[in-house]
């Protein structure tokens, strides 16, 4: 331990010798004022940053893939997708025998720790390269990439020539050498998915076995999905279909573009599945298998008082509906919700009340823990090359918001906020090439984020951990402090471990998806709670009021940011009149 120690210590002291004659020697020829001080330091950030970057060690699942039973009628977990005419396998870019770093550099991207380029190599016989990976050097690896086999003959064709979409020649950092990056050319009638990457300025071989372009009918428009590195006017980002949801054919690529300031940006492509026949989707007894593999853990707030529950328990715990024009004779709903109205649409005409007795009241509000399951809706994403497994959760009520502003950490807002009803959720998205959990989604109010799996926390073995916040019950990856607002201030999310949590997997039931009976529930359309109006501006004008006269003004901006969904007291619709019921999340 300590010979290695002094080998390091040498190794740091060779390094700055030899940078400091250089940046010494690079001062003087430029004639400059440069900051050599500044640019030592920099460099032996980078310099220690380099030695140990996430992105070095590959990310593992803390157990073993589910182990997912072959099915006649489904494809799904055969490692092969035929989307018709093209036949393409997923690539992990997560081992050193299927891919191989080309090139990185240690600054600019995520947490300023560079990029990494990543090319699938040892390609099984006849299938060919789109594009290649890129990843943020601030995670561990963890990725992977589309290869494709021409099934008809016409499918793929080599490049007629390149375009040089830029080059790292002009950045002064910390890299491997110079990169350029490359789009192919290609035929008429065929297009570009993905870039090629060269360390020397000549142009790449006009061969298929560097890349492919594929035919047009077999592509669909590409956007950004997220960014991966940028510095100096320079940004690449990672591609998915423009246009996506539950009947759209683009089918997610892993290639990447790359943006340089005063060049041209040219189109990229992803890929279409023109055989979607979700042939490639797990049956019910295998998508119980990979829930059961998969299922959250989700964490209450230790002060949450109000808890989830089954939508069977409040139905039997005197939950009432309410029509238009007859307020005054509510119905009470059968355990199964067999007498809601079904079908139509969040027209005002209907709405869901609890007990008017106010320790009835008081109690269904409160939920109940032991009751709880979640509901799944299963749909195919991506062309049907992934399974999106929704996790919906039911929250009889949902409490006060309370406010951080300066030096007030929680200020409640009384009755704002406040609402019967809440459904939050956490999709879980599944490869059908090998039943690897990719990304899950965590719903947040209006809003949402989808982190990767090698950000994820796993208890369990491979179950992702979520948060609920205390009171709304938005769902977070980690614990802490999320504020909606601005300069430190605005509504809490509150996030912790207690007590109270929920394995969902022992009380989950499947309701949407290919071949499943939905229940009655599921296709009321209206609201799962009244429309309650509150005066919220005076009760936000008696709260500023309070405040020294300085700090109003400020108050009245903060609240003016907050979105208008945390102040209602509105109940919300049901997970089907949701966007992302058949939207992307």
């Amino acid at each position: 331990m300590q010979s290695s120690s002094i080998e390091k210590a040498f190794e740091l002291f060779c390094f700055l010798v030899i940078l400091f004659v250089n940046q010494y020697v690079f001062c003087i020829e430029a004639g400059t004022n440069s900051d050599l001080n500044s640019t030592v330091a920099r460099s032996v950030d980078t310099f220690l940053l380099s030695t140990s970057l996430p992105v070095d060690t590959t990310f593992t699942f803390p157990s073993p893939l589910p182990l997912v039973v072959p099915a006649t009628g489904t494809n799904f977990g055969k490692g092969k997708i035929d989307l018709g005419g093209l036949e393409v396998i997923q690539v992990s870019i997560s081992n050193s025998t299927s891919s191989q770093r080309v090139w990185r550099t240690f600054e600019g991207g995520p947490d300023n720790m560079g990029v990494s380029i990543f090319e699938p190599i040892n390609l099984p016989p006849n299938f060919f390269k789109l594009g290649l990976y890129a990843q943020p050097n601030n995670r561990q690896l963890f990725g992977w990439v589309l290869v494709a086999r021409d099934v008809s003959g016409t499918s793929l064709r080599p490049p007629v020539d390149y375009i040089g979409v830029g080059d790292t020649r002009t950045i002064f950092v910390n890299q491997d050498g110079p990169a350029y990056f490359w789009q192919p050319v290609c035929p008429n009638g065929y297009e570009a998915v993905g870039l090629f990457f060269t360390n020397s300025p000549q142009k790449p071989p006009l061969k298929q076995e560097s890349i492919s372009c594929v035919r047009s009918d077999l592509t669909e428009q590409s956007e950004v999905d997220t960014w991966v590195w940028g510095i100096n006017g320079m940004s690449v980002s990672s591609l998915r279909p423009a246009n996506r949801g539950t009947e759209a054919t683009g089918v997610y690529t892993g290639t990447f573009s790359f943006q340089q300031a005063n060049l041209p940006s040219l189109s990229l492509f992803c890929l279409k599945n023109t055989k979607f026949d979700l042939s490639s989707m797990p049956n019910e007894d295998q998508t119980r298998v990979l829930f059961q593999a998969y299922s959250p853990w989700i964490y209450l707030h230790p002060n949450e008082e109000f808890l989830p529950s089954s939508v069977n328990w409040v139905f039997s715990n005197g939950a009432l509906l309410y029509q238009q024009g007859n307020e005054s004779n509510p119905v009470p709903i059968q355990p199964n919700g067999s007498n809601l109205p079904q079908g139509g649409s969040d027209d005002g005409l209907f709405w869901l009340d609890y007990p008017s007795d106010k320790d009835t009241r008081e109690r269904v509000k409160r939920g109940d823990l032991g009751s709880t399951k979640v509901y799944l809706h299963i749909k195919p994403m991506f062309g049907g090359t992934f399974t999106d497994i929704v996790v919906w959760i039911f929250y009889p009520f949902n409490g006060d918001a309370r406010l951080k502003f300066l030096f007030i950490k929680s200020l409640s807002l009384g009755d704002i906020g406040q609402h019967i009803g809440d459904w939050e959720h956490v999709t879980l998205r599944i490869s059908n090439f090998n039943g690897e959990l990719w990304r899950v989604y965590f719903s947040e109010h209006s809003a949402g984020t989808l982190v990767e799996a090698c950000d994820l926390e796993f208890q369990g073995g491979n179950k992702p951990v979520a948060y609920s916040s205390l009171h709304g019950h938005a769902m977070y990856s980690r614990p802490g402090l999320v504020l909606q607002g601005q300069d430190g201030n605005g509504v809490r999310n509150d996030m912790a471990r207690s007590d109270k949590f929920l394995n969902t997997g022992t009380g989950y039931e499947l309701v949407a998806g290919p071949g499943i009976v939905e229940p009655a529930w599921l296709n009321y359309f209206r609201k799962w709670g009244p429309t309650v109006q509150h005066d919220i501006q005076r009760t936000l004008e008696g709260i500023a009021k309070t405040l020294p006269g300085l700090l109003r003004k400020k108050f009245r901006n903060l609240i003016s940011k907050i979105p208008p969904q945390v102040l209602e007291e509105k109940g919300p619709a049901g997970p089907k009149v949701k966007r992302s019921w058949t939207a992307d999340e």
